[in-house]
């Protein structure tokens, strides 16, 4: 047997992210490790350790032991708290621990997926002590690095791979959370509809519309007379959709349509990750 057709999309996303991780800070000096990243209260160093930590508990591996200071500020509820300590546990390691523990973090899970025999409705154990589908696990997984590639990469001033497979899994995974945004979040009105136009390195054109009971679809057909457009780049739409700017800080780079209300409420909502 081999790896089931349907997971290597997500697998081929997964080793292009960590190959480019891996990439990215083996060359780092120690100073560049403490350089901050968009992610509220994490460094270089923390978003490496948040990477290698959730991989060694994909593989199985026994969490740390691990009290957190009381005074970390970006800690605000379980989840976070949760994230966290794979991360601060890593805090005083050094720059060759962190490309060590790496780089053996990637062999051994590289080998665990290439030998992947499961189906993708197999449930397996996913951070925080649930279970999802094996397909659903993966895709999460592939989505995770490399939005935080792309953390990395601002943070150190290496911009690429916008367009990477993962770019796309990341795509889908982030348009999946629009209906909730619109029709909930936002208080959309019932039979309005809110188009979202995004260009640059990956292009798509979807419509969230809401029904008449208030809950939100989203398809690629166009809509004529949208109660507002939203049009802005790629790189923007990750940032703002994955919680790392708020809008006023891509403000040159967006264009509202419409009804402004319902526009500033949408982006005042618009982060769908955790």
């Amino acid at each position: 047997m081999t790896v089931h057709p349907s997971l290597q999309t997500s697998i081929d996303a997964w080793t292009h992210s960590i190959d480019a991780i891996t990439e990215l800070v083996n060359p780092l000096a120690e100073s560049e490790w403490n350089r901050p990243t968009e992610c509220p209260g994490w460094s270089v160093r923390d978003v490496v350790s948040h990477v290698i930590g959730l991989e060694c508990e994909m593989l199985g591996d026994p969490r740390p032991i691990h009290t957190l200071p009381r005074d970390l500020y970006h800690v605000t509820n379980e989840l976070s708290r949760y994230m966290e300590v794979q991360v601060d546990v890593r805090r005083c390691h050094t720059a060759p621990e962190m490309t060590s523990e790496l780089e053996y973090t990637v062999i051994r899970r590289g080998r665990q997926l290439r030998n992947e025999k499961r189906e993708p409705d197999a449930m397996v154990r996913w951070p925080g002590g649930t279970e999802v589908a094996l397909g659903e696990a993966l895709s999460r997984r592939a989505f995770d690095l490399w939005v935080h590639e792309q953390d990395l990469r601002r943070a150190l001033n290496k911009p690429g791979n916008l367009d990477s497979p993962g770019a796309t899994i990341t795509r889908d995974q982030l348009l999946s959370g629009l209906p909730k945004v619109v029709a909930k979040d936002a208080g959309a009105a019932p039979q309005s509809a809110v188009v979202f136009d995004v260009h640059g390195p990956v292009e798509f054109m979807r419509t969230v519309r809401v029904d008449a009971d208030g809950r939100g679809t989203i398809d690629g057909s166009v809509s004529l007379g949208p109660t507002v457009t939203l049009t802005l780049d790629w790189e923007s739409y990750v940032r703002l959709a994955c919680g790392r700017v708020r809008p006023e800080a891509v403000a040159e780079r967006l264009k509202t349509e419409g009804d402004q209300r319902l526009a500033d409420a949408i982006l005042q909502n618009f982060a769908v990750t955790p």
